[in-house]
């Protein structure tokens, strides 16, 4: 009875540590999803530490200058387009690349590949190459213990995606086409037959904002104010135009009317936006 207790325990130990033991990742994996555009854009990269490891050196232990680099650890760097985007001045269409990267002192070469199943850099062909491209290498004033990638200075047509780690940082401008798109678009809401009012909207927005263009937002924006007379953010927007265009009193009038709407709609931050418009006329 014993030795069969014995086995028995034995046994478990032995399923015990059969087990499998999962550790954290040395470089552990970021994904990341930025709306940009009229799409998104999704990077998925492997984030390792400097670890008191020489860095963007000759024959550097990590991201040796010179040498072609993953940009990031294990798999090759992805990224991911919804839409299409322009990067070193060509345009690339819609679909999942990866990115390489060529460490140098001064500039770096920025690859786009579509070797997407490549582990790092095993299996890279130059002939898959999409878009190569040269930026300049910047001084990053706090050291980044953890190689890092995120976007920045997004705006309505462009955007940077940023690689900082230890004292270096670079910024690949990506861009794309949004303004005719929306133009094309708001063309056609316009010219159908009939027109559905809630376009008027955002034609006003588009001519106002994107295109400059304020006797045309004025015309839209008014149009949706007589489509929607309790709409007090319409009235506010009207506002804002006729101020843009130096009718103070024509915008004072608007906002007037803004106030007095979202007062009875119980909106204290229009009532407030409204007040603070008049202020500035």
């Amino acid at each position: 009875m014993k030795k069969t207790f014995l086995a028995m325990l034995g046994f478990c130990s032995i399923q015990a540590f059969a087990q499998p033991i999962k550790m954290p990742a040395p470089s552990p994996e970021q994904k990341i999803t930025q709306a940009f555009g009229m799409g998104t854009i999704e990077l998925t990269y492997s984030r390792p530490n400097i670890k008191s490891r020489a860095l963007f050196q000759a024959n550097s232990e990590l991201a040796p200058l010179g040498k072609l680099w993953r940009t990031g650890a294990n798999a090759a760097t992805r990224i991911h387009f919804s839409d299409k985007v322009t990067i070193g001045g060509k345009m690339l269409d819609t679909g999942t690349y990866v990115l390489y990267t060529i460490p140098g002192k001064e500039f770096w070469d920025i690859i786009i590949n579509t070797g997407v199943n490549n582990w790092g850099t095993d299996g890279y062909k130059e002939a898959e190459d999409v878009v190569r491209f040269t930026v300049k290498a910047e001084k990053f004033g706090t050291p980044m213990e953890t190689f890092t990638m995120q976007f920045a200075n997004i705006q309505r047509e462009t955007c940077d995606l940023r690689l900082v780690w230890g004292n270096t940082t670079v910024r690949i401008p990506i861009s794309t086409n949004t303004k005719d798109r929306l133009r094309a678009q708001i063309d056609k809401a316009l010219n159908a037959d009939p027109v559905n009012p809630n376009v008027y909207q955002p034609a006003a927005n588009f001519y106002y904002e994107w295109d400059k263009d304020l006797p045309q937002a004025l015309k839209y924006a008014t149009k949706a104010t007589e489509a929607n007379p309790q709409a007090f953010w319409l009235f506010l927007l009207k506002a804002k135009i006729q101020k843009e265009m130096g009718d103070k009193i024509s915008a004072k009038a608007s906002a007037e009317k803004c106030i007095a709407l979202a007062t009875t709609a119980k909106n204290d931050e229009y009532v407030k936006l409204g007040i603070e418009l008049i202020k500035k006329l």
